[in-house]
Formats: structure tokens, sequence, C-alpha cells
């Protein structure tokens, strides 16, 4: 029997060291990470909104755009894919709703945080969190919702360290742990000390967000797992490098066209798409006729 993505992705979990995790945004970027060997990928909330909306990542993608994206996704790959639920969409029942719809979509993992609505990337200015009890609540609804027969495991956010200081952060991770949360979340530390206090007081399964520029210590994979990581998560480093490759090729085709060694060769592309594996299973059923 072929493995569940969520029983995948624990054992991932259950393995000794870091596993790096670059992060998709589209079907096509979700199938260069598994084809260069990577065992997981998140579909990061603020490259999705940039590919799909040319939008930031501030609230504005809808529940049904997200899962639509997330579905595509998901079934583009067979490694094990984290979902950006962003708040849940609304109260605990809607959280519940979020997390029955990604797991039906072949997410092996929902990301719930406890910002306020419209939401926002972590590490830009003017977000802030709910209450403890809101915050609470959204994970029990969550945990409910997987116990009612849903296959999917819960990765548990925090945005508090930015309003509150790293004390609250840690405090509400640890009660989602409580709750049921699988892995947890502590965005924004600020220095070592903190990435550290995060994975010392924190029982379970901890990630780390590296956002090249952000808040957070951009600390090589080694040094990540050295401090009690799990995760190590690069939301946007596939995006930015495809970003400046088109930005460059653009600006080439103004005085002539990109030299050949930026590109991809042609069979290559076919090759990775999926030109070759299509033409294979053409060929067995016209044989058959």
């Amino acid at each position: 029997m072929t493995q569940s993505r969520p029983d995948a992705l624990r054992a991932l979990l259950a393995q000794p060291g870091l596993i790096t995790m670059p992060c998709c945004f589209d079907p096509l970027s979700a199938k260069l990470i598994e084809q260069a060997g990577f065992p997981l990928t998140f579909m990061s909330g603020f490259a999705t909104a940039a590919a799909r909306l040319g939008m930031p990542d501030t609230g504005l993608m809808s529940y049904a755009e997200v899962l639509d994206q997330g579905r595509n996704i998901c079934n583009a790959v067979s490694i094990p894919v984290i979902g950006d639920g962003d708040t849940g969409y609304g109260n605990a029942l809607n959280v519940k709703r979020t997390v029955r719809g990604f797991a039906q979509a072949g997410f092996a993992s929902v990301m719930i945080e406890d910002q306020v609505s419209p939401k926002r990337c972590g590490h830009t200015a003017g977000k802030s969190v709910v209450s403890r009890d809101e915050a609470y609540e959204r994970i029990r609804a969550a945990a409910d919702a997987r116990a009612e027969g849903h296959e999917i495991l819960i990765l548990a956010r925090t945005d508090a360290r930015h309003e509150h200081g790293l004390d609250e952060a840690i405090a509400r991770a640890q009660e989602f742990r409580r709750l049921g949360a699988d892995i947890l979340f502590v965005e924004a530390p600020r220095d070592v000390e903190e990435m550290a206090r995060i994975c010392t007081e924190i029982d379970g399964p901890c990630m780390a967000n590296i956002v090249e520029g952000g808040l957070t210590p951009a600390l090589p994979p080694a040094e990540l797992e050295k401090l009690g990581f799990k995760i190590a998560a690069y939301p946007l480093t596939v995006m930015a490098a495809a970003m400046k490759a088109m930005a460059d090729a653009l600006e080439a085709f103004k005085t002539g066209t990109p030299a050949a060694d930026t590109l991809m060769s042609f069979d290559e592309l076919k090759t990775r798409i999926g030109f070759d594996d299509y033409f294979a299973e053409e060929k067995r059923y016209a044989a058959s006729r």
C-alpha cells in the first residue's frame, strides 16, 4: 500500500537531522523541488500570492484561490506538501473547514496562525495577533477537524514575537503543542539567542523560516540543526531566483536576446515539465490498438 502523505511527513519528522525545505508557489516550482531531490515542500503564501495574483501577501487571496492552487501543486508531485492555511479564514468553524479542505486537496500538513485577519507576511510591517483565547481556539478547532477523520498534520504558527515579545510567543507555541499541533513555528526571532530559546523551551519539532534579507538570521543549515530546528523553510529563495532570471532575460531583450548559457535547453525544459513521460505513456496505449 502506498504511504499517505501525512504518514510520509511523520516519517521524515521521525528521522534524525534537519529537513531543508525550499518552498514552492505553483505546480512547476514544486516539480523542480521534487526533481532536485528534496523530500518536502511548502506552498509559500507570499510566493503564491505573487505568482497567482501578482500582488503582495496581505490577505488578498481567498480560501478558494489558495485551495485551488494547492490542489494543483499536490497533484503535480509525490512528496509531502505543507499548505499555508493563514488564519483559517474566519472563526473556529471556518478553521475546521479549512483543515478539511486542505486534507482533501492532498496536503500533508496545514499551517494555522494567530495573526489578525487580514494577515500579512511575517517579515513585513503592520502585523498583529489575536488574543491567546482566540489563537488557542483556532488550533483546537484544527485538531478537532483532524480527529473527525481528516488525516493531516497541524503546523501551528505564532507571530506574537513582533508585538508581545518572545516569552509570549513561546508560551503560545507551548499551548499549541498541548492542544495537538504536530509542528511549531515561532515567526521572526531576531537573533541566534532567541532561536536557541525556541528550540530549547518548546517541546516538539520546530520550524525555522529563513527569509533572505528578513528579520531572522539566515544561518547555514548545519547551524540551524545544531540549535535544534527540525525544518528549515526557505519561502522565497526559489521565487527570488526565478524572478531575477526573468528580469535579466527581459533586460537582455532590450539590446538583443538572452545569452544561450542563461537559458535551460529546450530538451531539458521538455523533460522537466513532463513531455517525455507523457509521450512514453501515449506510445504504450497506442501500441495496444
